[in-house]
């Protein structure tokens, strides 16, 4: 099965902008995306990635600049339907999580993020697209449905947690001792222990 990491390489995690400066967002986005391909290799499953711009990192990268709906529909299209993507921001992923988004047995096999969004899925059925927009793992549930698809569902903290915000980066910093995390700090990112929640700061 074709596996493919999208990841943007022109502008990327531009809500991060309040902490990150465009440099550093990209040089964080190549971080995460390392700790994905990690994980991935780690089951010995080729990957490759799909970029909006160049990106370094280490697996092959086609870079392609149309939005992520056209690129991932025309992947399913080429490949019948047999695909896997696996979003590049997410650095809490391990080996074992991959696991779990390809062990179920079913058409199509979703792993909700935390905020409505699809971080990632196995399809394994011809008639399967995807719409990225708004509330995207209702909408990919229903399209799979509709297309008589069988679907499973994977509750995966590690595949749930995508950075997308300032406020999600303690969750790097307490769960990943990978790329990512090692990158935070050395860009001076430490938590901080409130009396509500623990946070970030940098110093």
């Amino acid at each position: 099965m074709r596996v493919v990491v999208p990841v943007s390489g022109s502008d990327p995690k531009t809500r991060l902008a309040p902490v990150l400066t465009p440099d550093e967002r990209r040089d964080f986005t190549e971080a995460m995306l390392a700790d994905v391909l990690r994980s991935l290799e780690k089951t010995d499953r080729a990957t490759e990635v799909v970029a909006t711009a160049s990106v370094a990192c280490d697996a092959p990268v086609t870079v392609d600049e149309r939005g992520l709906d056209a690129l991932v529909n025309d992947l399913l299209a080429e490949t019948d339907g047999k695909l896997a993507v696996v979003m590049a921001d997410l650095p809490l992923l391990t080996p074992d999580a991959v696991e779990t988004l390809f062990a179920p047995d079913a058409d199509v096999v979703l792993a909700p993020g935390l905020g409505g969004g699809t971080n990632a899925f196995v399809s394994r059925h011809p008639d399967f697209r995807v719409d990225y927009h708004g509330a995207s793992i209702r909408d990919h549930r229903d399209i799979a449905r509709a297309a008589g698809a069988s679907v499973a569902e994977v509750d995966s903290r590690r595949l749930a947690t995508d950075i997308d915000v300032p406020g999600d980066i303690a969750e790097v910093l307490l769960h990943s001792d990978g790329a990512a995390a090692d990158w935070l700090r050395d860009a001076g990112f430490e938590l901080v222990v409130t009396d509500s929640r623990v946070t970030v700061e940098r110093v």
